[in-house]
């Protein structure tokens, strides 16, 4: 995916790393993962990390490179994606001579931050990683997402006869909204940091109100 022209001088104080990471942030095709979420999700990791510290460095690269691989919300690859995005980010670091230790701490936050992954953040910058991600899958860009990620797999906004799944099984590859219950309000529980659980209750409201005005009209 192309990277718009100064683009990079938006990643302040990280300028200088973003001009040489984001050739490698996203690839093509994926609108939910492209430089605007990420230009998002670092907004939101250094937001969190201006109250709960951790090194600006590694966390900035590990934002830059969370989504170095793209795999399809409805691929039997989604779980791996993190992992291969860490081994991803590890190469391009190693290639811009970064230590082990760097590119491995990288590695775990990368590693860690999906949902699909399920595996628990060690470091303080791992752990500020996924709560800066999650907060771009709630509110409301996080509704804006879901529903452009439907339309990429064909799905239908909703069940006509049974909106809320009262008496079938939810089914998000088939109806937009069973995400919001299936995943995305879900995901205000499990925040990391106290920063990042103090965003998530904003934005899940927020979300919940999506939710409820769209109900309403239909």
């Amino acid at each position: 995916m192309s990277i718009p022209t100064g683009l990079a001088a938006a990643f302040h104080p990280q300028e200088a790393l973003a001009e040489q990471l984001l050739p490698h942030a996203t690839e093509a095709g994926d609108g939910a993962h492209d430089p605007a979420h990420i230009l998002r999700v670092f907004r939101n990791a250094f937001r969190i990390q201006a109250e709960e510290g951790g090194d600006a460095r590694i966390l900035a690269a590990s934002v830059l490179l969370h989504d170095c691989v793209s795999v399809e919300k409805n691929s039997p690859l989604r779980s791996e994606a993190s992992r291969l995005a860490a081994e991803k980010a590890g190469e391009i670091l190693g290639r811009l001579g970064w230590s082990e230790e760097d590119r491995q701490a990288v590695a775990h936050a990368v590693l860690t931050h999906s949902f699909s992954a399920n595996i628990a953040p060690q470091t303080l910058e791992a752990k500020i990683l996924q709560d800066a991600d999650r907060l771009d899958a709630i509110g409301m860009i996080g509704a804006a997402r879901c529903f452009y990620i439907a339309g990429r797999m064909n799905s239908a906004l909703y069940d006509v006869l049974d909106p809320l799944a009262e008496d079938r099984p939810l089914d998000d590859r088939r109806f937009a909204i069973d995400h919001f219950p299936a995943k995305l309000f879900r995901l205000a529980e499990g925040f990391q940091t106290a920063t990042g659980r103090r965003l998530a209750t904003e934005r899940h409201e927020r979300l919940k109100s999506v939710l409820d005005q769209l109900l309403s009209e239909i």
